[in-house]
């Protein structure tokens, strides 16, 4: 809906930055609106502009930053924005997203972007300037060098505080394949982003927007707002019931992240202490307890540090960690520290590895200080984790003596190693500030496990229980087959990187008995056997296929909007009134009422499959074939051979079986229309999902 130049959702603009050039463009985003903004605006631009084969780090290549519609409109959790760049890790550099909470998706539009394209390279250091319509390159010399806060806080101090800073770090700039941009603190756009801007020497992207988007039904999204908090909503990952005993509740769980409860305090609050409580369904000033991120992540001893949750731009949960610990500064860290995920807890996923080389205990004080001080000091170099991959592969190559072996003996004399059974965390510090260097022989275990495995003689680390790699082209699980078996699996194929959907691991972990999930997955995918509990398996049938179908388009379908994934979809709702059912069509209602465009959420779906085909067919290129199945969707070794006396689809087991797997691939294949014997789009489903022009260039490639 559009009257007199007014463009309702979007702001209509998208703004291109040439660093080679210094030329600075505007061009219309009315030939993107149907791949909804974010992932796929950006996915359609990577398509037409970036050839198969580029190289990440030459001025041919591309950054897209995009937001979409549903961004500062007022609509709940619509805080995310959507990078598409180059794989910098991964076999063929395919396409990627990497995605980030924070307040800079926000500014780009309310400054009236729904996209920024950055093309080409600077030959000194740059940051891109936005205030409003007004974009500039200015000088980053002083800044080049700068960990993310110190740089955070010189360019706010210089353009005013009212700019969010997006920035890289050492590890961005020094070009190291695992690095990330950081915004606000904290909030990561990983994948390689980091080091794509290093090669182009763009230190930082700064914006301040002041305008506001045009809303077609402010009212109607008012009240949607009101009804989702009060009466749809749960917490973090949308989970639905509390994790203790409450008198309100008729269900609790202890592995929900609804943690809030009588005696759990906000210990370093200002002022005094603030006691979470006991916050119930349909009370709006309350819905920001719910989720005290800090002891779910890092266990009871993070309580006495805590200082509050926070939250992304139009975030009422607030699933982000602020804490102040004095012993993480004490060991080289900084002392507030805070993130929402994998860097809040980076040390857990070593200790189990490292085994008789550290004596620290899981959910222990040191095991909090041990975490902050990795947390804080990765996001201060700006380097990725790939969900945890790098803290593995270090506490692997530890403990199996690899560092030993292949490091030259002065770099490998650069450190304590016994510091780990000493309990000096500061060891982490120097290993991590070593590796983001970028120019020593441990930086290459930064470049990917493709890259090290190989180099250092490895390759079975691939198929290693321990090692989490889920695909030989070089990522790990992301809640993959240990969630929902088949569906997991077949989901963490769908990408070129960890997957990050958390649709369906929303609707498992929130909380409610098998029972009622059952009645709900019956509801929504056909059948109650969508779903089986963790670790009590059945075999793959058509009402997973359609759950894995569902989970994948949600996905995409809010990388594009952009709605945040940690809490959307609403499949399910904390209010026993509603016998715990959610609302699926809250997209579809959000959407016209910013928009304006009278939608369906069969149509919204059917998007974000088009958005996922396109992707499919922007690897395909890449690949150089069709052959998904034994090419790309190619799980490792481990999760078939794990548990070698127990025999899949039996309790107590997440071990697959193969031919099983296979079964899933082609069920999954065939609910996208896609190829069912090679997983690849076919001309018929290009021409259904409306991307006939990029089926004509794939018939050009005699790829189709």
């Amino acid at each position: 809906m559009e009257t007199e130049n007014v463009s309702y959702g979007w702001q209509g603009k998208i703004a291109r930055v040439n660093l080679t050039t210094g030329e600075i463009t505007t061009q219309s985003t009315d030939p993107y609106k149907y791949f909804l903004g974010g992932m796929g605006l950006a996915n359609k631009i990577m398509y037409d502009e970036v050839p198969a084969g580029t190289d990440p780090f030459s001025p041919e290549s591309k950054v897209v930053m995009a937001v979409g519609p549903l961004t500062a409109s007022g609509t709940p959790l619509a805080g995310r924005t959507t990078f598409s760049h180059l794989s910098t890790f991964t076999t063929d550099h395919l396409v990627v997203d990497s995605h980030c909470g924070g307040m800079i998706g926000a500014k780009l539009k309310m400054a009236g972007w729904d996209a920024l394209v950055i093309e080409g390279a600077s030959d000194k250091p740059v940051y891109i300037r936005i205030l409003d319509d007004q974009i500039s390159i200015e000088d980053a010399s002083d800044v080049w060098g700068m960990g993310t806060r110190a740089a955070t806080e010189a360019l706010c101090r210089r353009e005013g505080n009212g700019f969010c800073v997006a920035t890289i770090g050492p590890a961005g700039e020094n070009l190291l394949p695992y690095a990330c941009l950081i915004n606000s603190r904290n909030h990561s756009a990983g994948a390689g982003l980091g080091s794509i801007l290093g090669s182009k020497k763009c230190k930082a992207i700064v914006i301040e927007g002041n305008g506001s988007v045009n809303v077609a039904h402010p009212k109607v999204v008012a009240a949607l707002s009101d009804y989702m908090i009060s009466g749809i909503v749960g917490s973090n990952n949308n989970h639905v019931v509390p994790s203790t005993q409450q008198e309100w509740a008729e269900f609790y769980d202890k592995g929900s992240r609804w943690t809030a409860r009588k005696g759990l305090y906000w210990a370093q609050a200002e002022g005094d202490p603030i006691e979470t409580g006991e916050p119930k369904p349909g009370e709006l000033n309350t819905v920001g307890y719910r989720c005290m991120k800090t002891t779910k992540d890092d266990g009871p001893e993070a309580e006495k540090y805590t200082i509050k949750m926070n939250g992304c731009h139009s975030c009422p949960i607030h699933c982000y960690s602020d804490m102040r610990i004095p012993g993480s500064a004490e060991h080289g860290g900084y002392e507030i520290t805070g993130n929402t995920c994998v860097p809040n807890f980076p040390f857990k996923y070593m200790i189990k590895i490292l085994g008789e080389n550290t004596q620290v205990e899981d959910n222990s004080e040191d095991c909090v200080i041990w975490n902050q001080v990795i947390g804080s000091t990765v996001d201060d170099l700006g380097l990725w984790c790939n969900y945890a991959q790098l803290y593995r592969d270090i506490a692997h190559c530890i403990s199996k003596g690899i560092f030993k072996r292949v490091l030259p003996e002065e770099e490998y004399d650069l450190f304590d190693w016994d510091a780990f059974k000493n309990n000096d965390p500061s060891i982490m510090v120097k290993i991590l500030r070593h590796i983001a260097q970028n120019d020593n022989e441990m930086s290459y275990i930064a470049h990917g496990d493709i890259v090290w495995c190989e180099r250092w003689d490895d390759m079975e680390w691939f198929d290693t229980t321990a090692s989490c790699l889920i695909n030989y082209r070089g990522w790990p699980v992301h809640h993959a087959h240990e969630c929902f078996g088949q569906v997991g699996a077949v989901y963490n194929m769908m990408f070129n990187r960890d997957d990050m959907i958390h649709s369906a691991v929303n609707f498992q972990g929130c909380g409610l008995p098998i029972e009622k999930k059952r009645e709900i997955a019956a509801e929504l995918w056909g059948g109650e056997d969508a779903i089986d509990e963790t670790k009590n398996y059945s075999p793959m049938n058509e009402s997973k296929a359609r759950f894995c179908w569902w989970s994948i388009v949600t996905d995409v379908l809010h990388d594009s909007l952009t709605l945040c994934n940690w809490v959307w979809p609403m499949a399910m709702s904390p209010s026993k009134s509603r016998d715990y059912r959610g609302d699926l069509d809250l997209e579809a209602k959000f959407y016209k009422a910013v928009t304006g465009e009278d939608i369906t959420t069969e149509e919204l779906y059917k998007r974000g499959a088009a958005i996922m085909t396109l992707q499919r067919a922007n690897t395909m290129r890449g690949m150089g074939t069709s052959d998904f199945r034994n090419v790309h969707d190619v799980y490792t070794e481990w999760p078939f051979t794990k548990d070698p006396d127990i025999e899949p689809f039996t309790a107590g087991t997440d071990k697959m079986e193969k031919e099983d797997f296979q079964t899933a691939l082609t069920m999954v294949y065939k609910e996208f229309g896609w190829d069912e014997k090679t997983g690849a789009p076919t001309a018929e489903c290009l021409d259904g999902y409306n991307l006939t022009d990029v089926k004509e260039d794939l018939r050009s490639k005699n790829l189709l």
